[in-house]
């Protein structure tokens, strides 16, 4: 098989679409009504006692009814949840426990897991996902985004595009356990037979989240012919993995070394109505409260051109009493002050973005010299990927609970 050298980001770029090396893939999840998810559980448990305690006209308009959920409308428990089938109209028993789930790249948030409540909730994602299983997040184009095109989570992701754009999901594994890796047919043998048998589907995923880029026409991940090209990309994509897993699968929390880690110099106020960044001190400033030292790379951390630290108090401030006497419904049902959980959560993604900033440097040069390319896919006959390798793998192996406690057909 003949490497040819890609052409650059652009127009006579032939780097292979992550939508072929990674076939399956799912849309974002759609709740349909924003009051099923929050930065805390607490709310969630308190919306739902406010629901199910209110007379039927009320719970209508509390519920918000759409064209594909109201009180009525049967449908099946989402795979693994213990969740109610009959009509949510007659519902009267206890919350379900909320889970956490990842709210766009770095956000994360509670969701209630209640597939009565949920417009599109992605049942096919559920099924796959375990203790092996990681969903690779793919965040829309936005001309002139010099932020990530990927990101990786253990957690369920929603697939949110903070630049408004929606992107994909795609799960590693096509089936529970960590089988059969979501992979184009013949994409593993074809890279074991250029770079060694150490190749397997975390290293392609490793590989994937140092290299991939956006491209008008999708997210594209240029594939070195060269092994030592693919070996430093496979250790910097291994460490993005360790990073953004924040713990999950025996892996370490993110730190800064001692001396550059994040401290609150002054507490945080019942209600910051303000958050401002002084580069002179490194301070990240949330109304009167204070939080150094904050590396610029942590401030100007952005994806689809939004500043990740922005976004993620502005969902919290609009929860902590900013605006609530201007809303309705269950969404007013929220904390009137700022959460203590919230500052450690801040602290961690302040750690967060500022090591994912400073590995920004390693990925200069990663897709330099020679390349596998979609050409050289075709040609060795990875490429066009198999219809089926497209769709959801059939993984049920057990019952599942259809609507109003039936069994379902499958």
């Amino acid at each position: 098989m003949a490497a040819r050298a890609g052409a650059g980001a652009g127009g006579g770029d032939d780097s292979p679409l992550l939508d072929d090396l990674m076939p399956w893939s799912v849309r974002p999840l759609r709740t349909g009504r924003p009051w099923v998810t929050a930065p805390d559980a607490g709310s969630l448990r308190a919306r739902w006692e406010r629901l199910v305690r209110t007379e039927a006209a009320e719970r209508e308009r509390l519920f918000g009814p759409t064209r594909l959920r109201t009180p009525r409308t049967p449908v099946a428990a989402l795979p693994g949840q213990a969740t109610g089938t009959g009509r949510f109209a007659r519902e009267s028993g206890p919350c379900p426990e909320p889970i956490r789930i990842l709210h766009g790249p770095f956000d994360e948030q509670w969701l209630l897991p209640d597939h009565r409540l949920i417009d599109a909730a992605r049942p096919e994602l559920w099924r796959v996902a375990d203790g092996h299983q990681l969903f690779a997040v793919e965040h829309g184009y936005v001309p002139q985004d010099t932020g990530p095109a990927l990101s990786v989570t253990a957690l369920l992701p929603d697939g949110h595009s903070p630049g408004g754009r929606p992107g994909r999901i795609r799960p590693l594994y096509r089936r529970p356990g960590g089988l059969e890796p979501n992979l184009a047919p013949g994409l593993l043998a074809l890279l074991r037979a250029r770079h060694g048998d150490a190749v397997t589907d975390h290293s392609v995923l490793a590989w994937t989240l140092a290299a991939a880029r956006h491209s008008p026409a999708g997210c594209v991940v240029p594939l070195p012919a060269d092994t030592a090209h693919w070996s430093a990309g496979v250790e910097l994509g291994q460490e993005l993995l360790r990073l953004q897993l924040r713990g999950a699968r025996g892996g370490e929390r993110p730190r800064l070394p001692g001396g550059r880690r994040p401290y609150v110099r002054a507490s945080v106020p019942p209600v910051p109505a303000t958050l401002e960044y002084d580069p002179a001190d490194e301070a990240l400033l949330l109304g009167t409260g204070r939080i150094s030292p904050v590396p610029a790379g942590a401030w100007e951390f952005r994806v689809g051109g939004v500043r990740m630290l922005e976004l993620w108090f502005e969902r919290r401030t609009t929860v902590a009493g900013a605006g609530a006497e201007d809303m309705d419904g269950l969404e007013a049902v929220r904390p009137r002050t700022w959460l203590q959980e919230w500052t450690s959560e801040l602290l961690e993604l302040i750690t967060l973005l500022a090591l994912l900033a400073e590995l920004r440097p390693r990925r200069e040069g990663l897709t330099d010299g020679p390349r596998i390319t979609a050409d050289d896919l075709r040609a060795a006959g990875v490429l066009p990927v198999p219809v089926a390798a497209r769709r959801p793998a059939s993984v049920l192996d057990h019952q599942e609970e259809g609507p109003d406690g039936q069994f379902a057909l499958l």
